[in-house]
């Protein structure tokens, strides 16, 4: 039907058509922030109902479409569709532009921004515009104070997903450091013992003249793993250098 209908339908905020009045009223939603449908357990609201239908899933744990290759199932069928991508490999849908091939038309859709630098959502607050709505919502939480996503190690709460994982693996790198401390309080060589860890070093450096402990980063050398410990943290750009730490801390 919609090869040879016209998207007559055309929002006027921004250059979005669509084929029916029911796709635009729909997408208006978007830009009024308004959500009417609510879910009677939850305190969530969504624009259309389908939303609230699929989001009710989560309640129900029901996941009705089974995956006839892997153990997985899922809420809709529109999800199964795309995970079976993964078993097939299968990309369909083609950027024009570069070389990338994506599962769903979405994610297609979403990197050729990147190409035409085109960010239609905008903050209405700051200056800044993003390439997608999930975007521009969690950047509102910069504004609004609001801190959703918090670290069960050390309390502190985030606004973004990704500020609270690099914490996680902060905190986790702490913790080993922690550890180390806990069991080299007493002196390798001789007997003597200290209650603060700085003098221990320096009376380590002093009884073996020597920097037995190497970054395997860097290749610099320091006399003991505390004091290698704090070097390592400035390598926490990549997650595998940091579980290799983590492991080498607790060993």
């Amino acid at each position: 039907m919609c090869s040879y209908m016209r998207k007559s339908y055309h929002c006027d905020i921004h250059c979005k058509s669509f084929y029916i009045t029911g796709a635009l009223n729909r997408h208006k939603h978007i830009h009024t922030q308004r959500r009417p449908y609510h879910c009677d357990i939850g305190s969530k609201s969504f624009y259309i109902t389908g939303a609230l239908n699929r989001h009710k899933h989560i309640h129900t744990q029901r996941r009705p479409y089974h995956c006839d290759i892997g153990s997985k199932s899922f809420y809709i069928t529109g999800a199964l569709n795309r995970h079976k991508h993964i078993h097939t490999q299968r990309r369909p849908y083609h950027c024009d532009i570069g070389s990338k091939s994506f599962y769903i038309t979405g994610a297609l859709n979403r990197h050729k921004h990147i190409h035409t630098q085109r960010r239609p959502y905008h903050c209405d607050i700051g200056s800044k515009s993003f390439y997608i709505t999930g975007a521009l919502n969690r950047h509102k939480h910069i504004h609004t104070q609001r801190r959703p996503y918090h670290c069960d190690i050390c309390g502190i709460s985030f606004c973004n997903l990704n500020t609270l994982v690099t914490n996680i693996f902060i905190q986790e790198i702490n913790i080993a450091v922690i550890s180390v401390v806990n069991h080299s309080r007493e002196g390798f060589i001789c007997a003597v013992s200290f209650s603060q860890a700085n003098v221990l070093h320096s009376h380590k450096c002093v009884q073996t003249g020597g920097k037995s402990q190497h970054c395997d980063v860097s290749e610099k050398s320091f006399p003991d793993k505390m004091e290698l410990s704090p070097h390592l943290a400035i390598h926490l750009g990549s997650t595998t250098v940091l579980l290799v730490q983590i492991r080498y801390l607790t060993q």
